[in-house]
């Protein structure tokens, strides 16, 4: 009887997992009752939830008209430079000055009339022998003066020009008088040829090493550069 106790008592005894799984069923249902419960309060003591609109405001697009297209015009031309005249290379060898003079090629019906009794030979373009000929000292003098004194109608209008010119020389080598030989075509060229050959400077000549008076040509040139 002592040895039956002990097993007896063993095999009477419950462990926790067991009885665990005797109560699962009472516990799901309990659960279950108090999630419906906390939702059916959830809805009915709370407002209705709407969803808030997020789209946003939308603009309407207002069309922009365009300005008419402006025409921009081309840049002006390159404004034409000043005329520049300038004073030809002036030689003064006797074939320039004075061309040789036969018979043949001039006849007498040809001839100039013989000067007036009294007359100075000097008044007129004669050829006047010499060895050492006169040279121009103040060319950069004349350019300056031709190039304000050139007429302004005709460099506006971008007229060229040449002047010759008979130009009576001293023994000093100072201009003494001056004539249109040829012309340029136009009176305001040829008045401002005669009026520099005033201010032009030339070495004398000479002639067996003595200075001489000479006649000589002289060209001068206007043209637009």
């Amino acid at each position: 009887m002592a040895t039956d106790g002990p097993t007896a008592g063993h095999s009477n005894s419950t462990s926790a997992n067991d009885a665990f799984k005797s109560h699962y069923g009472d516990w799901v249902g309990f659960g279950v009752i108090v999630a419906v419960a906390i939702h059916f309060a959830f809805f009915t003591l709370f407002p209705n939830l709407q969803a808030a609109d997020l789209t946003g405001g939308v603009d309407a697009i207002e069309a922009i008209e365009l300005p008419p297209e402006v025409h921009v015009p081309p840049p002006p031309e390159m404004i034409a430079r000043p005329a520049t005249p300038k004073v030809s290379a002036t030689t003064m060898d006797e074939e320039v000055t004075i061309a040789p003079t036969t018979f043949e090629s001039n006849p007498v019906e040809n001839l100039a009339p013989p000067p007036a009794a009294g007359s100075n030979p000097d008044d007129r373009p004669t050829f006047i022998p010499y060895d050492v000929p006169p040279k121009l000292k103040n060319p950069g003098d004349i350019q300056k003066y031709l190039k304000q004194h050139y007429p302004p109608t005709l460099r506006e209008a971008r007229i060229e020009g040449k002047v010759v010119l008979w130009i009576y020389i001293d023994r000093a080598g100072q201009v003494m008088r001056a004539q249109v030989q040829q012309t340029s075509g136009f009176d305001a060229m040829d008045k401002v040829a005669l009026e520099c050959a005033g201010s032009m400077e030339f070495t004398p000549a000479k002639n067996r090493d003595k200075t001489t008076p000479v006649w000589v040509q002289q060209a001068i040139a206007f043209e637009v550069h």
